[in-house]
């Protein structure tokens, strides 16, 4: 069996509301204790329920067992408020019975209990409505009867319609609650006649995540009552806070029936607290006692988030500690004729009912019973007492809130019973009905009154619709609810919440204050959450290099695209500066003077040379092999221009096989006349005949020979894999070099050792000719120019293959530069320059017969 249906069971067996339920038979049902009498009621051919919390607390006692226990009290001051609530619920009938549309002939009464906010109160008023066993019927035997009730309009608060729906439930009973927001009642298995015109919680508790969030407030405190209220409550809001990036520095719980110590903890932990904002979903009657207790020894300046059970509670205005505060709240509405019934209650209607005399009591401070007036030390009424003078939550009209939430669940409870007993315009008063009928037709009401339509989902829940109330400080020293903006779940995701107007916080400013644990951390930043603390309280570091973040409180840190890298400040990726040896730098131009200068030069010993081409010292110096020594030396300084400028798909493929064949052409010529002296001052020998193997065709033919092998390297490498432009990103992190990439590396060493070979041969050769006579003898100056072009060819291997980007180019600029001056200036000075001295400035010795007084005549 159920537990709830045992429960309820067990209850109906000790109210005797049906004997066959628990297998006796009792004749009559009689009661064993006092039913609890309503606290306003009115007959009527249909009787609605009506349950409110009055007050706050229910008188207890020690039970001894020995005898009966008393019946159950509320005590405490009155609840104007709930007491103007269940007043609306007694205007709204008062309108159905007078109106021809809705419910014609038929005239609804009301039983209105004062439930306390108890659970075992609740538990009494909804068995009383149950089973119809109450004063006003004064029945001794009801077991057969039906419920007295078709519906029930109440609870307050979500604890107490808990117990009454799950009672209620059982029996199909339906329960239209105006303030009981707790999102568990929702649930239709375990509350399935539960209805409400109020908000669940569950949207209070995201409209709440999303403001905090709206305004920044990553760090909290947050304060609840203990009761199904508080806790589901704020479950529900701890829940959307951590979806929102929120942190509760504490969350503290609280019912007012605790122990006091435990309110003190409380208030102590709110005043030690760091988070400047407090957001508290409390019961009206909770948050009372708490801002009493902390106005004891005042906390620092915070500002408070309110739910919708106090948040628009004109008696909490009373204390100064909630000035700003913020909360959404029912939407304000207006009600017809109202304000004239709750004013409208005279000193003998009061006495009437002993809740309504308690009311007159306490509000005017005199005693309607003038027995009783001087036992209780107050004057007796006098019969001025005008309401109109009172101002206090009950005669407050101007914020109807929660009061229209009853008006709706009155109405609401009129359609359906008006689906049942009325066809078209004629009612029957003398249907039977059956509460599953008036729940089945609460599941389809749709209406509009007053500009407010009425309507409930499959949860019995109405459109979540909130207003955004401030509680600010007008001119006059006094405090107002403002409403400063809106919450309709009903709107596109992300469009819920929505600002009207400024709000004025705790300091009377409109500068949001700020609640956080940690600073945000600004772009270029990233969050690292500090060991042991909440994700709020963090450490802000800056982006690793090639990393930036562009948002404020970044968790991570992003990486630029490779062609990009960070600003300054790491909140950008801006593209790489591209890099390369250009014309209009200084190094550039550096080396294209150089390279155009040594041009330069050759080109003056080759025009000197052309114009005395049929002297004896120009043809004593092989002149064929000299001005094609000439020519490549010229081309040598001109092809390290290749290497300056923004590479191309062509001049990488130049750069490296243009100097490639010129320079090896140019060894060639050197590796030439190095041969043809060696082997002249061989054929010096007598019977050599070894001259006519190295003449002029000969001489070209192994220039050209020497020469056709590097081409074919040269094809080969570019065939198989050319040089290519190529980014490097490697070097530099912050910047591109734009370069050439070798291709094949094979290919670029090949033409690098096919030079060196053909060098190493020279140097060889021009040492074994270095002790020949010196006039004619270039062997020396070829020795020490091969020399030195080996080292620095060797030099420049490690350095070429070590230095980045544009410096690559720098170096085998330099390398060629150096290759060129050691061994085409030492080539030019030693040879080319004495001759051309003689030619200009000692004409006189340029003679065949100064020459052959100096060499052997074989060797010219």
């Amino acid at each position: 069996m159920d537990v709830n249906l045992l429960l309820t069971t067990t209850l109906l067996c000790i109210t005797r509301l049906c004997p066959a339920v628990c297998g006796v038979n009792l004749g009559t049902c009689i009661l064993q204790a006092d039913p609890q009498p309503p606290a306003v009621f009115k007959d009527g051919d249909f009787v609605i329920g009506g349950a409110f919390t009055i007050h706050y607390y229910l008188k207890t006692e020690k039970h001894i067992y020995i005898r009966r226990p008393r019946p159950l009290e509320c005590i405490g001051s009155m609840d104007f408020r709930e007491l103007r609530f269940a007043r609306a619920l007694q205007f709204a009938i008062q309108e159905i019975n007078n109106s021809s549309d809705l419910l014609p002939g038929i005239k609804l009464g009301y039983h209105i209990y004062d439930s306390c906010g108890s659970v075992p109160m609740a538990i009494k008023v909804a068995l009383q409505l149950a089973n119809g066993l109450d004063l006003i019927f004064n029945d001794t035997d009801s077991c057969a009867k039906s419920a007295a009730v078709p519906a029930l309009v109440g609870e307050s608060g979500s604890t107490p319609s808990i117990s009454t729906s799950r009672l209620f439930g059982s029996f199909g009973i339906p329960q239209v609650s105006h303030y009981a927001t707790c999102a568990c009642l929702s649930d239709k298995r375990q509350y399935p006649t539960f209805f409400r015109t109020i908000p669940s919680d569950h949207h209070q508790a995201a409209a709440l995540a999303r403001m905090v969030k709206h305004f920044g407030w990553t760090w909290i405190g947050a304060v609840r009552s203990d009761s199904d209220y508080g806790n589901n409550g704020m479950a529900s809001f701890l829940k959307a806070a951590e979806q929102e990036g929120i942190c509760v520095e504490y969350s503290e719980a609280y019912y007012r029936t605790q122990p006091r110590s435990k309110l003190k903890k409380m208030a102590e932990v709110i005043r030690r607290s760091t988070a400047r904002v407090i957001v508290a979903f409390l019961a009206s009657g909770d948050m009372r006692l708490l801002l009493e207790e902390l106005s004891q020894q005042p906390p620092p300046p915070m500002q408070w988030i309110g739910s919708e059970s106090w948040v628009t509670d004109p008696e909490m205005l009373r204390y100064n500690l909630c000035i700003g505060v913020v909360g959404f709240a029912i939407p304000r509405s207006v009600i017809p004729g109202l304000r004239e019934f709750l004013l409208d209650l005279s000193a003998e209607q009061a006495v009437e009912f002993p809740l309504l005399t308690e009311f007159w009591e306490s509000s005017f401070s005199c005693s309607l019973n003038r027995q009783t007036g001087s036992s209780t030390g107050m004057p007796a009424c006098d019969g001025t007492e005008d309401l109109r003078a009172l101002q206090n939550p009950y005669t407050d009209t101007s914020q109807l809130r929660v009061t229209n939430m009853v008006y709706k669940a009155t109405y609401a409870i009129a359609h359906a019973l008006h689906s049942i007993v009325c066809k078209e315009s004629r009612c029957d008063k003398s249907i039977i009905v059956d509460p599953h009928k008036v729940f089945d037709q609460l599941k389809r009401v749709n209406f509009t009154k007053n500009n407010y339509s009425v309507s409930f989902d499959t949860n019995g829940d109405p459109v979540a619709a909130y207003e955004l109330v401030n509680w600010q400080l007008q001119g006059d020293g006094s405090v107002d609810f403002v409403t400063v903006g809106q919450y309709d779940a009903s709107k596109p995701k992300g469009q819920e919440f929505s600002l009207s107007r400024d709000i004025l916080w705790y300091d009377g400013s409109e500068k949001v204050p700020v609640s956080v644990c940690s600073e945000s951390c600004p772009p270029g930043t990233r969050k690292a959450v500090k060991k042991g603390r909440p994700v709020c309280c963090y450490d802000c570091i800056n982006c690793a290099d090639g990393e930036i973040s562009n948002e404020t409180d970044s968790l991570e840190c992003h990486k630029c695209l490779p062609e990009y890298w960070p600003n300054n400040e790491k909140d950008k990726c801006l593209p790489k500066p591209v890099e390369f040896l250009s014309w209009d730098e200084i190094l550039g131009i550096i080396l294209a003077a150089f390279s155009v200068t040594g041009s330069l030069v050759a080109l003056s010993i080759t025009l000197v040379f052309y114009k005395n081409r049929t002297s004896p010292i120009v043809k004593a110096n092989n002149s064929e092999l000299s001005f094609l020594l000439l020519f490549s030396l010229t081309l040598c300084f001109l092809c390290s221009l290749t290497f300056i400028g923004q590479p191309t798909e062509w001049s990488c493929m130049l750069r490296h096989t243009a100097f490639g064949i010129i320079f090896v052409l140019c060894i060639s010529c050197v590796l030439g006349k190095t041969i043809v002296v060696l082997m002249a001052f061989k054929a010096t020998l007598p019977g050599s005949n070894v001259m006519k193997w190295f003449g002029p065709p000969q001489q070209r033919l192994s220039v050209l020979g020497f020469t056709l092998v590097q081409v074919l390297i040269c094809v080969l490498w570019l065939t198989i894999s050319p040089p290519f432009p190529y980014n490097n990103m490697q070097h530099y992190k912050e910047k591109i070099i734009l370069e050439c990439n070798l291709g094949s590396a094979i290919g670029f060493w090949a033409v690098l050792g096919y030079i060196g070979l053909l060098a190493f041969l020279c140097f060889v050769l021009a040492f074994l000719a270095r002790k020949l006579p010196d006039n004619f003898n270039e062997a020396k100056f070829i020795t020490f120019s091969m020399l030195i072009f080996c080292a620095v060819w060797i030099t420049f291997i490690p350095a070429y293959v070590s230095s980045p980007g544009k410096f690559t180019v720098a170096v085998e600029i330099f390398a060629i530069f150096l290759i060129i001056f050691w061994s085409g200036f030492v080539l030019i000075l030693c040879i080319f320059a004495p001759k051309c001295f003689i030619i200009v400035f000692r004409p006189e010795q340029n003679t065949k017969k100064h020459l052959m007084g100096k060499v052997p005549s074989k060797a010219l």
